[in-house]
């Protein structure tokens, strides 16, 4: 019965229950209820003179266009945005959070020598009295000041899990801890000094300051990075000590113009460093406000035991996540965009720092390798510069100049109201000094008038009377002890108003004259840089995209060195002091056991650097774009920037001016020779050209480039040199082979020269024997002779190594197979006869021979104190020289009997091959 009830009352509530088309019309029927009502209580106030006001809802609203309220609205907000949220400050370079942080922090006690903190509490603290948008925005703020990866000098030091630059967020404010760290002391130095104003916070309960002291460029060695509505700022960090060493050159010389500045602020300087390829970006950031700069990871190649190459990057672009790098090459190797990799590995760590790895597949070409990751990855990243800041609450996009300017202005306003802030405290000191003294001076008599009192305003009240002392000096004298009655507390406070007096004279000349106020200003910074400066992380290359790029790099010498291993690097001559000849040297770069200097060339920046190789080809690079290395580094492999095929090496280098040669002339091992015009190798591109056609079994030795005018001189092992015109060569394709150029007669080519280089030829034996001879001294030949003899060879003297043509006045760089390195002037070297020994041009080791010589040009820097010959190597050349006067007269006789010398010369006249 009772089932049957209940079956009964669930057919009655179906009935009862709406259909949709029921609900849909009793909700339209509601809405239109609500919309007549609301058009009642509007009609009741029109014609009141309380049009717009909205009876019922609340007083004062008014009922306004919608669009009209959304662009008020929304560009109130956007105001918000820029002013108070988004954008730095000039001045002290923070936002309001992270202003509000280290001011809560510094008003808290959390100085660096207290304990650590909870960051929940800092958190929470800030979020209460000065920023109440939430407590994440706050945290988030707080852990990137702690964060070694994100800015280069932090301001605060954290305590736990902050983060990493792959993505892994700070562990929860609950578990984390810290503190204000030293370099932050210095943004709130002298904040109590009235040197900043302070507003109310925004609830009326307290107050902060609207900027800090900052007694650090902040913005400029910080950075900063923030998008508002409409308009996004994106500030590199840049070097503490390089910004400070700008600020006080534009102190001095305020005409500085702002590319002026990029010679003490080299560019930006990010946390992890990297490698900046080129300064067209700088230059214009620092000129307009906003640039483009390219940033590169610096990498290593590393050789594995079973013989492939792992190209290692121990720094990477600013702010790139690894984990996502990762992934993303990988992708690329899916595409076959990238096919020569193997492996990769993030071996990373707070210990050994950066180490990510990519292996390469056997026979990989590193170059293009490279090429690839650098243009498809984020292992070479642009970073957009847009130095927008607030300068007094208006957004403005700075150039470097303009925002080292208002740094300098802002410091001076900070300076000169800190001056008044201590110059008033020392007038009010000294004025309580005056009513101490005065009453140590009177001391009976203010005792007596003390005791004599029953209250103490009754005390204060006479001791007005009959001193003339104010509230101030009454408060004191009835606050100072007994024991500073005696005459020894007396004259303390006598010295404590002298040094007062002194220090006013200070702080009123600080005020009075704006230089020397300047000159405070500029000693303070010197300090901070002293204290807190460091060394650049960022590298600044001459690696360039651009030609426009090329213009801001310095036209200057350099010497290039490759090693028979393939090692390569460009030095400054400047790095090898000069010796006196005889001397021993100094440790050049550093090879293997089984490598050594092959190749020494002189060349500059801006000319272009030929290289030829075994199979004949010719690569061509700028002087700046060689990897620079110090004089005792190894360098780096020369394929690392030249798309050498397996096996092919770099034979020769040739530094080409092309403004006054008109030929290339090349000689190989076995002695032939090839003039072509220097036209033919005007368009080189990146994989190389044919440059000649070399036989089976020889080799090319040495290029020249000449102006078709020249007299030809090859040296040979034999101890002679072939001299003959050039236009006994005629020109040639690219891909002949040549002529005949000297007869070798068993022995090997050791030197090519040409007579415009010089007037006297320079010989160099084995054991470092060398000498000069006029050039007038050697009898032209023909093409294809032996030439005549130029060295008396002995054990002394091993075999002609190499040759030249010289002036004499010019600078000689020797190396030795051991990789020693010695400079020295050719003035020291004596004149000699052809058939002459020489005399001891450097001090070998056991063991050692000569390798290599490069000439530097006499216009070249000298070490003047290197000029002085020392009394060894005199007693050296006067023994030497009686030896030579022998050889002089040997030299005469050979004059008149050379038939043999030239034997042949009519051989090889027509020998083309």
């Amino acid at each position: 019965m009772a089932e049957e009830n209940k079956d009964k009352k669930d057919i009655e509530d179906e009935e009862d229950a709406l259909s949709p088309e029921d609900i849909d019309s009793e909700m339209s029927k509601a809405m239109n209820d609500d919309r007549e009502e609301e058009e009642e209580k509007v009609s009741k106030v029109k014609g009141k003179g309380l049009e717009g006001v909205v009876e019922g809802i609340q007083g004062g609203l008014e009922d306004a266009p919608l669009d009209d309220q959304v662009k008020t609205s929304f560009l109130d907000y956007a105001m918000s945005t820029i002013t108070a949220r988004a954008l730095p400050d000039v001045r002290d370079g923070l936002k309001p959070v992270t202003r509000r942080i280290i001011y809560g922090m510094a008003t808290m006690g959390m100085w660096p020598d207290k304990p650590f903190k909870k960051s929940a509490r800092i958190v929470g603290d800030v979020m209460g009295k000065y920023h109440p948008h939430g407590d994440s925005s706050i945290y988030e703020a707080m852990a990137r000041l702690a964060q070694d990866f994100a800015v280069r000098y932090m301001l605060v030091q954290g305590h736990g899990n902050y983060g990493s630059q792959d993505g892994d967020d700070p562990a929860a404010y609950r578990y984390t801890e810290a503190r204000l760290n030293k370099l932050s002391l210095q943004m709130v130095r002298d904040m109590y000094k009235n040197t900043v104003d302070f507003v109310d916070t925004y609830d009326g309960d307290g107050q902060e300051p609207v900027v800090l002291p900052a007694r650090i460029p902040n913005l400029i060695i910080n950075g900063s990075q923030g998008i508002a509505v409409g308009m996004a700022t994106n500030i590199p960090s840049h070097n503490l000590r390089e910004t400070f060493n700008a600020i006080i050159a534009l102190m001095k010389n305020p005409s500085l113009e702002p590319v002026d500045l990029m010679e003490y602020i080299k560019g930006p300087d990010f946390p992890g460093g990297g490698i900046i390829c080129g300064r067209s970006g700088i230059k214009h950031y620092f000129e307009t406000g906003s640039g483009n700069v390219k940033v590169r990871g610096r990498y290593h190649l590393e050789q594995n035991k079973d013989g492939r190459t792992s190209i290692v990057f121990t720094e990477v672009p600013y702010m790139v996540n690894k984990k996502l790098l990762a992934k993303s090459i990988m992708e690329l190797c899916a595409n076959k965009t990238l096919e020569d990799i193997q492996s990769i590995a993030d071996y990373s760590d707070e210990k050994t720092g950066t180490k990510f790895t990519i292996e390469l597949k056997k026979n990989a070409n590193v170059d293009i390798v490279l090429n690839h990751l650098f243009k498809y990855t984020k292992l070479q990243s642009s970073f957009p510069v847009n130095m927008l800041a607030l300068d007094r609450g208006t957004p403005r996009v700075l150039n470097m100049k303009q925002a080292l300017e208002l740094y300098i202005e802002f410091q001076r306003e900070v300076v000169r109201r800190r001056t008044v802030f201590d110059l008033d405290k020392a007038k009010a000191r000294n004025h309580i000094l005056d009513g101490l003294i005065e009453a140590c001076d009177n001391v009976d008599e203010v005792v007596s008038l003390i005791r004599g009192s029953k209250t103490q305003e009754e005390a204060s009240i006479k001791l007005k009377e009959k001193f003339n002392f104010d509230d101030e000096q009454v408060k004191a004298i009835l606050d100072m002890t007994l024991r500073k009655l005696t005459g020894l507390e007396r004259d303390k406070l006598s010295d404590e108003k002298a040094g007062h007096e002194k220090d006013m004279l200070e702080y009123n000349h600080i005020l009075s004259d704006a230089a020397y106020l300047d000159s405070v200003l500029m000693k303070e910074m010197q300090e901070i840089s002293d204290k807190f400066g460091d060394d650049r992380r960022t590298e600044i290359s001459d690696i360039v995209t651009s030609e426009e790029d090329e213009d801001l790099i310095a036209d200057k010498s350099i010497l290039i060195a490759l090693t028979k291993n393939g090692y390569i690097k460009r030095m400054s001559p400047d790095e090898f002091k000069m010796q006196n000849r005889g001397g021993i040297g100094v440790a050049g770069m550093t090879t293997k056991d089984d490598d050594e200097v092959s190749i020494l060339t002189l060349s500059r920046t801006k000319r272009d650097v030929l290289f030829f190789t075994s199979v004949g080809k010719v690569y061509r690079v700028r002087g700046y774009q060689i990897p620079e290395g110090s004089r005792t580094s190894k360098g780096i492999p020369v394929i690392n920037f030249l798309s050498l095929a397996k096996d092919e090496r770099v034979l020769e280098i040739l530094s080409v001016d092309a403004h006054d040669q008109k030929y290339l002339v090349f000689v190989t091992e076995n002695g032939i020779i090839k003039k072509t015009s220097v036209e033919e190798y005007e368009y080189i591109n990146k994989a190389g050209k044919i440059a000649l056609n070399v036989r089976e079994g020889d080799e090319l030795f040495s290029v020249k480039a000449t102006d078709g005018l020249a007299k030809i001189l090859i040296g040979t092992s034999n101890g002679k040199i072939c001299m003959f015109d050039e236009s006994d060569v005629r020109s040639m394709g690219r891909t002949a082979t040549g002529v005949k150029g000297v007869n070798l007669d068993g022995g090997k080519v050791i030197g090519l020269a040409t007579s415009k280089e010089g007037n006297m030829v320079l010989t160099v034996s084995s054991k470092g024997i060398a000498k000069l001879t006029p050039i007038d001294e050697y009898r032209e030949t023909s093409r294809g002779a032996k030439g005549v003899k130029t060295l008396k060879e002995s054990d002394r003297t091993g075999g002609l190594v190499t040759m030249g043509v010289v002036h004499g006045d010019e600078q000689i760089l020797i190396i030795t197979d051991g990789g020693t390195l010695m400079r020295t002037s050719l003035t020291q070297l004596p004149t000699h006869g052809r058939y002459t020994s020489g005399v001891k041009l450097v001090t070998l080791r056991d063991n050692e021979n000569i390798a290599s010589i490069s000439i530097l040009p006499s216009d070249e820097s000298i070490d003047t104190s290197a000029k002085e010959s020392d009394e060894k190597a005199a007693k050296e050349e006067e023994q030497e020289d009686s030896e030579n006067k022998i050889d002089a007269a040997l030299t005469e006789m050979l004059h008149r009997s050379e038939g043999d010398g030239g034997s042949d010369d009519g051989s090889g006249e027509d020998d083309d091959i």
